[in-house]
């Protein structure tokens, strides 16, 4: 049994190791690897779905019939009285003292209830908001004297709001300087199919620019035709629904027109913030060292 244990301990079977493989040094960061296959298949798809609230779809897909219905309710329960009060032999005038007098008075009172509020719904119903097309011409006027770097990010900045939001007009007055109008612009008077030029020294003197001015933070016309102050805003379209008076620092403004009543979301208006904020940084560099002329230059 000694002897045994001892060619046990002394030969020990040799334990088996998987050969070494290279490591392989890897370069940059990783990234996840993704099932395009089961993705693209909504088969495979465990993750959570939208709910359908069929209510809901119900109502928006028929509009008419949702507002007609308590006419409908209010005719069928006062017929289903006047049934009711003819089976029962019970005369149509009959003591309000009684119980099934009482009952079928509020049964009345609700029945009218239902058909006058259908009425009111038919009546009532929410404006529809649509985009309009401006009244105007299409002008692209810059300062002079713009440097080329300068040109390039306002025509970026007219560009990315044109395309992401309802902006169809841009005006920039810096510095008492009109250094930007492009986009849609009202028609001159004189009918030689020119736009109405920005007068940035009546445009600082108004009541609108001070205000922002002051407060120094955005100012949303939402719906331009329900503000006094648009009289200010010549040179926009007649037709402009709403408006963003964005303050560029403490030396100008950004006047953004759109196509469409409370057409700028939240999230646009916070955006326009960010791209005010980077104009007047480009702004502060280049505007200063301008002459003071203030005739722009069709570009």
């Amino acid at each position: 049994m000694e002897a045994g244990t001892r060619t046990l301990l002394l030969s020990p079977t040799p334990i088996q190791r998987s050969p070494k493989r290279p490591l392989r040094r890897r370069f940059g960061p990783t990234f996840p690897r993704f099932n395009i296959r089961a993705q693209n298949s909504g088969s495979d798809y465990r993750g959570p779905k939208p709910k359908t609230n069929l209510v809901a779809d119900w109502v928006s897909n028929n509009d008419d019939a949702a507002r007609s219905l308590p006419i409908y309710a209010g005719g069928v329960s006062l017929l289903a009285v006047l049934f009711n009060r003819t089976v029962s032999d019970i005369a149509l005038v009959a003591d309000a003292s009684s119980s099934q007098s009482r009952a079928d008075l509020l049964t009345l009172g609700l029945a009218v209830t239902n058909i006058l509020a259908g009425l009111v719904w038919l009546s009532i119903r929410p404006k529809s908001i649509s985009k309009v097309n401006p009244k105007g011409v299409e002008c692209r006027r810059m300062h002079s004297d713009l440097p080329t770097t300068l040109v390039s990010e306002l025509l970026w900045a007219w560009e990315s709001l044109s395309n992401a939001t309802c902006c169809r007009s841009l005006v920039i007055v810096y510095g008492g300087r009109n250094i930007l109008q492009i986009g849609f612009a009202a028609a001159s008077s004189n009918g030689d199919g020119e736009a109405v030029a920005v007068d940035a020294d009546k445009l600082i003197q108004g009541s609108l620019y001070r205000g922002v001015m002051k407060s120094g933070v955005q100012s949303y016309l939402a719906n331009l035709a329900l503000y006094p102050g648009k009289s200010e805003l010549p040179f926009l379209p007649s037709n402009t629904q709403a408006v963003i008076l964005q303050p560029l620092g403490d030396k100008g403004i950004a006047i953004i027109g759109g196509d469409t009543i409370r057409g700028f979301t939240a999230s646009d208006q916070a955006w326009i913030s960010l791209i005010g904020e980077k104009l007047d940084a480009t702004l502060a560099r280049c505007v200063d060292n301008l002459p003071l002329s203030q005739d722009p230059v069709l570009k």
